[in-house]
């Protein structure tokens, strides 16, 4: 009688373990197919022209925000510095470089930016451009941005305000941490050199 209730028992445990199988196996993040990056067209802080070919051969942090941020992109700019600061003396093209976006074209002319990023480190490339032509390069990144009117009749910016890491061949890497000693975030930057 024993052997009896035993084999259901036994048919009942493997029916449930292959479904916690079964399980697991659902459960399991599917691989990131998502890429991020691509083609833009766009206008540095000294007027010239600049493309996706820029991030081609070294690894480039990409930031987007705009000049009137009160706080996340001067210290999200700030933290860039003081990264590229800490990679040392120059090492010619293969260098990394870091590119701000504006995502606020119609404030940011090349002027503004050029003014505003006198304070932070020249490594760093101001974008900006046509309203649509930032846009696409939004959509390129999955970046939100969204214009918020203030009470004085101006506006700020909600926006993502996550650093890229693109590699060498201008592929989407991860995103950067910056909440660590300069030094550290560096080292990771050369290693894709």
């Amino acid at each position: 009688m024993a052997k009896r209730t035993l084999l259901p028992v036994i048919g009942v445990a493997a029916v449930l373990a292959l479904l916690g199988a079964a399980a697991t196996v659902l459960v399991l993040p599917a691989p990131a197919t998502t890429t991020l990056g691509g083609p833009f067209a766009l206008t540095s802080q000294d007027g010239a022209a600049v493309t996706q070919a820029a991030l081609k051969g070294h690894p480039t942090l990409v930031f987007f925000g705009y000049t009137h941020c009160p706080d996340v992109c001067p210290t999200t700019l700030a933290s860039i510095s003081a990264v590229m600061k800490a990679l040392g003396p120059e090492k010619g093209a293969e260098a990394p470089r870091a590119l701000f976006v504006t995502v606020d074209p119609e404030r940011d002319t090349p002027a503004v930016l050029k003014d505003y990023l006198d304070s932070f480190d020249p490594h760093i490339t101001g974008l900006t451009g046509a309203p649509a032509d930032i846009r696409r390069m939004e959509g390129e990144y999955k970046v939100y941005a969204k214009a918020v009117p203030d009470k004085d009749g101006t506006y700020s910016m909600d926006h993502t305000a996550m650093t890229y890491l693109m590699d060498r061949r201008g592929r989407f890497v991860t995103g950067f941490n910056l909440d660590r000693p300069p030094a550290e975030a560096a080292a990771e930057l050369h290693s894709y050199e």
